[in-house]
């Protein structure tokens, strides 16, 4: 097993993300400071579609798509999350599906039956990207698209807090986790995601890189990978 390093304090707490964050329930939400899907439109129409959900955090995502019309299977390790996300659903009236269960261990969907999968932030967690993403691929329909948000490896290289700006404070792309709290987080570089989107067969058609105003650093990654016919 790979050892987890303590997070460095002034790595920034977004990697997080969402956390008890109380977010928009009329659109998909990416990342802290990111505009949300009703700007970006990465996810196309999602009415009538089955949307598997990776990660289901609180659950507004989840109920932010039941509303547009999607048939939303939610999947989360998280005992409370999955809670969380029930109760939202309830209060909203939207139904969801929600599994407790690994991200790689979707053997409870058929193959080739989904229509747009979704990670916010979730996916940096895994310790086996490639696992999971061949699992996710499988349940895909064939030009089925996976759309995830990941905490830019830069932003867990640098300290942004520092008097000067951001200093590095770790080596980009760095193997060893970050520990949060009971999070790890890994700071994969974009040439590894890119490429275990690869080798999972995804043709990445889009990879953004979202920055306010402000800011002098990106601190989300967003990856949209279509999955090719065998």
């Amino acid at each position: 097993m790979t050892d987890v390093g303590p997070l460095n304090s002034g790595v920034s707490a977004h990697a997080a993300f969402p956390g008890r964050a109380e977010l928009p329930l009329d659109t998909v939400t990416w990342g802290p400071g990111v505009p949300g899907d009703d700007v970006l439109r990465l996810l196309g129409t999602p009415s009538g579609k089955r949307v598997l959900l990776l990660g289901v955090g609180l659950g507004h995502n989840a109920v932010a798509l039941a509303r547009a019309g999607a048939r939303v299977i939610a999947v989360d390790g998280d005992v409370e999350r999955i809670d969380a996300a029930r109760r939202l659903a309830e209060t909203h009236e939207t139904k969801i599906e929600v599994h407790q269960g690994d991200l790689a261990d979707l053997a409870f969907i058929r193959a080739d039956t989904i229509d747009t999968a979704i990670s916010v932030y979730t996916l940096g967690r895994v310790d086996d990207l490639d696992r999971t993403l061949r699992q996710v691929n499988r349940v895909l329909r064939t030009s089925g698209g996976l759309v995830a948000s990941f905490p830019h490896p830069i932003s867990l290289a640098v300290e942004p807090e520092s008097f000067a700006g951001p200093r590095i404070i770790r080596r980009y792309g760095d193997q060893q986790p970050l520990a949060l709290g009971d999070l790890r987080i890994h700071s994969r570089s974009i040439a590894e995601i890119f490429a275990a989107f690869h080798r999972a067969n995804f043709r990445i058609d889009t990879l953004l890189e979202p920055m306010g105003d402000t800011a002098l650093l990106p601190g989300t990654l967003l990856v949209r990978g279509k999955k090719d016919g065998v």
